[in-house]
């Protein structure tokens, strides 16, 4: 006779459709849209006792919602850590988790190789309250050792990075932090929670830009904080809940449908993005294809290590300068230019006249963001139409 379904082994394409729903009165087959702003109080007691944490009810939609709750829940459970809480955007994940850890005299070190805000918030916001910021070369580990031999509280990478797929070793970088007792941060839009699970690498904290891959289809902001029960509890929702960045109902509704076809449609990302690359990397124009399931890339096997597959992100450099680089990219006719990712249509552009524009020329090569390299976000469109329409644009 067969078992009874355990939920708690249920695979990650399992949970994301049937994990997390709080269905109303009405036993909705969908979750429902929470679209108020407030909530009743039956009583003034009851309101005491609510805003002095003696019971456990919703408040205010700053603090929390139910739709919200359901997508937190939906994706603490796909990515198997103990909580979770949403943000307005992926840029408000990033501040959030650093900035209600950290405080004035303490000390982050960070890889160079970050997305333009990223790098702007550790660069310039953050030491505007007293936090000193070191970068170090993330695939280097004599460079990790060497800075966190000065006492450091937290690390922040993203792996693979924006936007030339640099990948750290999140298991050798955790071991390190044990030994310094420094938190570990890591940004992981490009893997998402299907192909690579930080926190099971010795990770302490997740951040996600839910605007790309778990919304997939480039209709709202958000964002997603994961890490243990006491850190969210304790550590962000207050910082969350007094400083505002709240995730609106309707994009949290739009996200949980996200999270159901998130499986199905990175593995196509991922498969649509390896064909790609191996088509680029034939090409002679092409002076560089970057991707990390080509043994061509510096840190192949790293990624074989920790990566379920490549993503759905390849970078390239063609020869010549930036004119060139523009002419091939206005010539695309399905690939649409545009400094978003992660979407079912594919999306290309320049990283260093947008995402890093801000960075100075120094710090642009210095991370390797030259004027002929091009960032694609390979959607879920034909393979073949895809090769087609950059075949075209290369000719021309």
């Amino acid at each position: 006779m067969s078992k009874k379904s355990d939920r708690s082994k249920w695979r990650s394409e399992t949970k994301a459709v049937h994990s997390g729903t709080l269905r109303s009165q009405f036993d909705e087959t969908s979750e429902a849209i929470f679209l108020n702003s407030g909530f009743i109080y039956s009583s003034a007691e009851e309101a005491e006792a609510a805003f002095g944490d003696k019971i456990n009810r919703y408040l205010y939609s700053r603090f929390g919602n139910p739709t919200v709750s359901m997508f937190e829940e939906k994706l603490k459970i796909i990515e198997d850590a103990e909580d979770c809480k949403a943000t307005g955007s992926g840029m408000s994940a990033v501040f959030a988790s650093l900035a209600s850890y950290l405080k004035a005299g303490d000390r982050l070190v960070a890889s160079k190789a970050l997305f333009g805000s990223c790098y702007i918030i550790c660069k310039e916001i953050l030491p505007k309250f007293g936090i000193e910021v070191s970068f170090v070369n993330g695939t280097n580990t004599e460079d990790w050792e060497e800075a966190l031999a000065t006492p450091t509280k937290a690390i922040f990478l993203e792996t693979p990075s924006n936007p030339n797929l640099e990948i750290i070793d999140i298991s050798q970088i955790c071991k390190l932090a044990k030994v310094y007792n420094t938190k570990v941060f890591v940004d992981n839009v490009f893997s998402t929670p299907i192909l690579q699970k930080p926190l099971d690498l010795g990770a302490d904290v997740v951040i996600y830009s839910a605007t790309k891959h778990i919304d997939g289809q480039g209709r709202c902001l958000g964002g997603a904080i994961l890490s243990s029960e006491e850190f969210i509890k304790d550590v962000v929702t207050p910082f969350i809940r007094h400083t505002g960045p709240s995730l609106s109902p309707f994009n949290a509704w739009v996200l949980l449908k996200g999270l159901e076809t998130l499986s199905l449609r990175i593995k196509e990302h991922s498969n649509n993005a390896l064909e790609i690359a191996n088509y680029l990397h034939t090409k002679n124009i092409v002076s560089r294809t970057i991707y990390p399931s080509l043994n061509t890339h510096p840190q192949n096997e790293i990624a074989k290590k920790q990566m379920k597959a490549g993503g759905g992100v390849v970078s390239f450099e063609l020869k010549g300068n930036k004119d060139k680089v523009f002419k091939f990219l206005n010539k695309l006719q399905i690939i649409k230019i545009s400094n978003n990712l992660g979407d079912t249509k594919s999306l290309i552009c320049h990283p260093a006249t947008t995402t890093h524009q801000r960075l100075s020329d120094d710090e642009k090569l210095e991370i390797g963001i030259t004027q002929n390299l091009i960032r694609l976000s390979v959607g879920l469109e034909n393979v073949d139409d895809l090769i087609d329409d950059i075949e075209y644009a290369l000719d021309s």
